[in-house]
């Protein structure tokens, strides 16, 4: 792994970054949830080349990569044991299953749309999602957030059934069956990862 220096703020940090090149015709830098840098090139690209991108891009590398790090510094820490975390996410998984069919049951004579099934799911990254097939699929991690944000989450998805996208209507749709989905939304946003075992 290789290693980029950048000057901010009267601080110099070594940042280390992995390269991957592929049959690919742009450049692009990623940094991921738990802080790693990566530059994704096209085949023939050059150190020099990855170099001088990373300079161009160097105040948008280190911003991120900074505020990514307060994120993970942030997240409370537990005192539980690897055993009693599992256990306690079994119970939470078992409940999830139990609940969020009912909110979804509820909400859908609001919404409207016909899904087939309902799917509990441990995803890294989103809070729910609707497939073109009607599967609605949660995060178990939403029984740790208070009812009113499960309920956000819940009706955002039911409403995709009928608008498969983010559009002016989509929207529309959501704050007609949950009016204070802006706070929810915000909510989520800010205490997203808070939301851990």
């Amino acid at each position: 792994m290789q290693t980029l220096t950048i000057s901010y703020n009267g601080t110099v940090y070594e940042l280390p970054y992995t390269v991957i090149k592929s049959k690919r015709k742009t450049c692009s830098i990623s940094i991921n949830e738990d802080a790693s840098i990566i530059f994704r090139v096209p085949l023939r690209t050059g150190n020099r080349q990855i170099m001088q991108l990373a300079e161009e891009k160097s105040h948008w590398i280190i911003t991120h990569y900074l505020k990514i790090r307060e994120n993970i510094n942030s997240k409370p820490r537990s005192d539980l044991s690897e055993i009693q975390r599992k256990a306690l996410e079994s119970r939470y998984k078992e409940a999830a299953r139990s609940y969020i069919p009912k909110r979804a049951a509820y909400y859908n004579t609001i919404t409207g749309g016909t899904y087939k099934r309902i799917s509990i799911r441990d995803q890294k990254t989103r809070w729910g999602s609707c497939s073109s097939k009607g599967t609605l699929s949660f995060n178990w991690r939403l029984m740790l957030a208070p009812p009113a944000i499960l309920d956000y989450v819940v009706v955002h998805e039911l409403c995709h059934l009928t608008h498969m996208n983010h559009s002016k209507a989509f929207w529309q749709a959501v704050e007609a069956a949950y009016p204070d989905y802006r706070n929810a939304r915000k909510w989520l946003k800010e205490h997203g990862r808070e939301l851990v075992l």
